[in-house]
């Protein structure tokens, strides 16, 4: 009786080892972050209590930092990142050699195969980097865009990103890289130009269609892995499954910012703009929720005390 919890906890032990053994691919096993599971939780829960609890806390009574440079230099190399990502994931197989309606991974030593596996985990590591995405949310006080969304995506992405480095480093799962790669190059070009100043901001106008494009990238990861559940295919219907339901969460997720942000905001800003119209017509300022409000062409604009601010 006595040794049956040591022998219940050993079972376990050896049971994680001989999957891990049995499953790995021992072309990555050695590469940073790759020994096991353990690294990358502790990073993303690291990051949770940070983006949660510590450093809203720590900022709290601290001005706002700007790290202008800092975010302008990080984006440009997001987008480098993400460029190369692209041509990593076309070369190794996509652009040719891949089958979009199967495709197992090569496990072989053959140097295309290798290349794929490693562009699978610069991929992996590209979105640990992204992490600092909501650190600098944090440290400059931007809370309101800690979504439950933003935080979902950003702690998700890894693990998935981790399993496909661990476990399947090519193949079928790895279509997923190079479209979220191409988004990323447009995604990270907006931020770069949102991020020069108020002069650059005619210039993204095309803010709603970049969220387009993220919703197209989740219908096409959904119908590419749902479909090969289907199929008689040599890659895992366990993983096709899991990357078909995140693709599916994901566009639930972004179709409901979609339509808050642009279908429903867009509907509240025009009422907005019209009781505007009407009461300064009949000499009178419009105030919602104690502030003025004036709509342009870039949205609307709080005015307080005199002060723009931006919604």
């Amino acid at each position: 009786m006595n040794g049956a919890p040591s022998s219940y906890n050993m079972s376990i032990v050896d049971s994680y080892k001989n999957f891990m053994e049995r499953n790995s691919d021992p072309r990555t096993e050695n590469w940073w972050l790759m020994s096991g599971p353990g690294p990358l939780l502790t990073l993303l829960a690291s990051y949770l209590y940070f983006c949660t609890s510590v450093g809203p806390r720590y900022m709290r009574d601290r001005k706002p930092y700007s790290l202008k440079n800092t975010i302008i230099w990080y984006n440009i190399s997001q987008i480098l990142m993400s460029i190369f990502l692209v041509y990593e994931g076309l070369a190794s197989g996509w652009w040719r050699d891949y089958s979009f309606s199967c495709q197992p991974v090569d496990y072989s030593n053959d140097p295309k195969a290798q290349r794929m596996a490693a562009a699978v985990w610069w991929y992996f590591f590209a979105k640990i980097v992204e992490l600092l995405d909501t650190v600098f949310f944090v440290l400059r006080k931007k809370n309101r865009q800690i979504s439950f969304l933003h935080l979902y995506h950003h702690t998700m992405m890894p693990i998935c990103a981790w399993i496909g480095t661990k476990f399947l480093p090519g193949g079928h799962g790895t279509l997923l890289g190079v479209i979220n790669s191409f988004i990323h190059i447009i995604m990270y070009t907006y931020y770069l130009i949102s991020g020069l100043g108020p002069q650059y901001q005619k210039y993204i106008w095309w803010k709603k269609h970049l969220t387009t494009l993220q919703l197209i990238q989740f219908v096409i990861i959904f119908y590419h892995n749902f479909v090969v559940m289907f199929s008689d295919c040599n890659y895992p219907k366990f993983i096709n499954f899991l990357l078909a339901l995140n693709a599916g969460l994901f566009l639930y997720m972004f179709g409901n910012f979609y339509y808050r942000s642009y279908v429903k905001g867009v509907t509240k800003k025009v009422q907005v703009k019209d009781s505007s119209n009407n009461a300064i017509a009949n000499g009178e300022p419009v105030v919602a929720n104690g502030f003025s409000t004036v709509a342009d062409a870039n949205g609307t604009t709080i005015v307080a005390n005199g002060k723009a601010k931006e919604c």
